[in-house]
């Protein structure tokens, strides 16, 4: 066969003609292909009999037993049914005492260098989360999470006071000897300093100019202090509103730095947008009044230059209202112009009007005067705008009485108010008692907690109808009157104190005149006068000294002719404590006041407060005459402690007072309870 090859091969030519036959002719091929195996044909024998290793069943031995795998008997437990879930007991079984053994907690110390000589160890510690963590935690983890919070806090007080090349590495180490006891070690490396190089403010010109870099207090040389140049940013974007321009932006400053001089340029976009000028008034919401209204309550009138301070000024004249659970003043763009080329703004009120209906109680006590308990009823805009009905009551030992009132705040002009009152109501005191019915209206500028003002002023007039028991001194009895009383009041205050409910300083002073016409048995016309002043002087953070004096004069009338609701009394918590209420002065009979035509008061006090409570230790004097003019003898003194419990209103104020060369009749002492300091 392989000489047949060799032969077949040497027949060939060297270089066979090119032709599309085959070489080899496919029946060549398949006739020189080797046969098959012709078992790969046959057919499969049965699975049953297939074992890896085992012969397989022939005829001769066509019982053989191939072997199976040994039988594992089942557990009987598993046969058996399962219990019902209810009765699954889920209690956690009760750990073991070994199992509750905790592992002991990790203690550290923490010390800090290079902080202390750039004044920021104090900040640092109390930033601190190793500080914060009371020098213990769970585990060394811990500790490692801690001092990483804690390398990048020292890194960041440190740029923010102007060392931007410091950094901070923290080491922690095991105490020798002491298992379960590290120490952390927290150390700053600040650098050199960066100092404000030149200072730029970029943008549109302000009219008049310079008024951006005017408005930022940073100064070449300075150092650069993240504090100090936020506070800068913050007044110009304060100072520019108040000075015409309202919409302005401030933008994103950039610093600079040169890491050889330790110099940083700053550069600070302001876009200080138009300028404006004040226009008209728009509102929205749920509306308590209108935009006129806002417009009375304003301080500044079209075409003013645009001061954002009195639109602050709006929003808190409409805040004292008490009419709103919210309200917003804001500019907003009309595109007007003025003649200047400045642009007109409105300002937008958004209002959310409050409930209107109130209701209120107070209460108080004071020896000599009895309980006071007074309630009452109001709508505080029943009226648009800003017209309240209230209707009141007080029922205590010395007084009952009945009162309407009908009250306009902001009448046709901010802060003016008018008064309409009607009143009917029985008084029981040592001086008198009488059944009197008044109508009086008052127009007048008043201080309230929530708006304190320099000036204030009242006027108005009143009718009287009373029927009261007078001491008659000629008959040496008293004897029941009836008196018919017209009247004017005309008052002015001025007020330099700095709160209305706990001065701590400046002075105050009140002046008060009444012309009036008693009807009783003819005409009598007289003068009831009154001065009042008071001072404030801080002795130190904690002490305040005070003190007050009074002066009352009723003259054109004698005091027998004078209807005693209108005569002058002094004694009890408002005037010279330590006496009973009207107890000072003349005194009938049977020890009872009768009133006079003159009085003068004195106080004094030292007032020291700790947190919210104070203490307080003051002297009163005073007296009260016959005569018109006070004659500054024969006073009758007081002293007596106080204490004060300061919220967030005013003071709480519980004084004790006792008289001196006490007289028969005269209480030993005297208790006082009120809101707001006595004077």
């Amino acid at each position: 066969m392989l000489a047949l090859a060799a032969s077949a091969a040497a027949a060939l030519p060297a270089d066979p003609p090119e032709t599309d036959a085959p070489i080899v002719s496919d029946r060549e091929f398949e006739a020189a292909l080797p046969p098959l195996d012709a078992e790969l044909g046959a057919p499969l024998e049965p699975i049953e009999n297939f074992d890896a290793g085992l012969p397989p069943a022939t005829d001769a031995a066509p019982d053989v037993a191939l072997p199976q795998p040994p039988v594992v008997p089942l557990d009987p437990a598993l046969a058996e049914p399962l219990p019902p879930l209810a009765t699954f007991d889920v209690t956690t079984p009760e750990a073991s005492p070994e199992d509750s053994e905790e592992a002991p907690p990790v203690r550290y110390t923490l010390a800090i260098e290079g902080l202390k000589d750039v004044g920021l160890q104090g900040r640092f510690r109390d930033l601190s989360a190793l500080e914060q963590g009371d020098n213990k935690a769970t585990n060394g983890a811990m500790v490692a999470a801690r001092a990483r919070e804690d390398e990048a806090l020292a890194v960041r007080l440190l740029r923010s006071e102007g060392y931007y090349d410091g950094t901070a590495v923290v080491a922690i180490e095991q105490l020798p000897d002491q298992p379960g006891q590290l120490r952390v070690t927290v150390t700053a490396a600040p650098g050199e300093r960066y100092n404000l190089g030149e200072i730029a403010v970029t943008g549109p010109e302000t009219v008049p100019p310079g008024l951006a870099r005017e408005a930022l207090p940073l100064k070449t040389g300075s150092p650069i202090v993240a504090a100090e140049v936020e506070g800068a940013e913050a007044n110009v974007a304060l100072k520019l509103p108040q000075q015409g321009y309202p919409f302005t932006q401030i933008g994103q400053r950039d610093v600079l730095l040169d890491p050889v001089t330790h110099i940083g340029d700053y550069t600070l976009p302001v876009d200080p947008g138009p300028r404006a000028r004040f226009g008209g008034f728009t509102t929205e919401g749920d509306l308590a009044f209108d935009a006129e209204h806002v417009g009375v309550l304003s301080r500044f009138e079209r075409g003013d230059l645009y001061d954002s301070r009195k639109v602050d000024d709006l929003r808190e004249a409409m805040v004292a209202t008490s009419l709103f659970s919210s309200v917003s003043a804001e500019p907003v763009r009309t595109g007007e112009q003025a003649e200047d080329g400045t642009e007109y703004v409105n300002i937008l009120v958004r209002q959310d009007a409050g409930p209107p209906r109130a209701l209120t109680a107070t209460a108080g006590y004071a020896t000599g005067e009895g309980f006071r308990v007074e309630g009452a009823w109001e709508h505080r805009n029943l009226f648009p705008p800003e017209g309240a009905l209230r209707f009141g009551a007080i029922a205590g030992t010395q007084e009952q009485s009945a009162r309407a009132t009908f009250r306009r705040s902001n009448a046709g002009k901010r802060d003016r108010t008018v008064v309409v009152n009607l009143e009917a109501g029985r008084r029981d005191y040592p001086a008198y008692t009488g059944y009197t019915a008044r109508l009086n209206g008052l127009i007048s500028r008043e201080s309230t907690p929530i708006w304190q003002k320099r000036w204030t002023w009242a006027y108005g007039a009143e009718l009287i109808a009373t029927n009261e028991n007078a001491f008659d001194t000629g008959l040496l009895a008293r004897e029941r009157q009836t008196y018919f009383i017209g009247g004017l009041t005309g008052q002015l205050g001025y007020d330099a104190s700095d709160s209305l409910l706990d001065p701590t300083k400046g002075f105050r002073l009140l002046g008060r005149v009444n012309p009036e016409v008693s009807l009783n048995d003819g005409t009598r016309p007289y003068v009831r006068n009154l001065i009042e002043g008071s001072a404030y002087f801080p002795a130190s953070d904690s002490i305040v000294l005070a003190g007050r004096v009074r002066f009352g004069s009723i003259s054109g009338i004698d005091r027998d002719d004078l209807a005693p609701s209108r005569r002058l009394y002094a004694g009890g918590g408002g005037s010279v404590r330590g006496f009973g209420y009207q107890e000072l002065g003349p005194k009938d009979l049977d020890n009872n006041p009768i009133g006079g035509r003159s009085l003068n008061e004195f106080a004094l006090e030292a007032r020291y407060r700790f947190g919210n409570y104070g203490v307080v230790g003051f002297v009163d004097a005073g007296q009260v005459y016959s005569s018109a003019l006070p004659q500054f003898s024969n006073l009758r003194y007081g002293v007596g402690v106080g204490g004060r419990f300061y919220t967030n209103f005013g003071p709480m104020r519980l004084d004790v007072a006792m008289p001196i060369d006490r007289q028969p009749g005269e209480s030993k002492f005297a208790v006082y309870i009120s809101i707001g300091q006595a004077f």
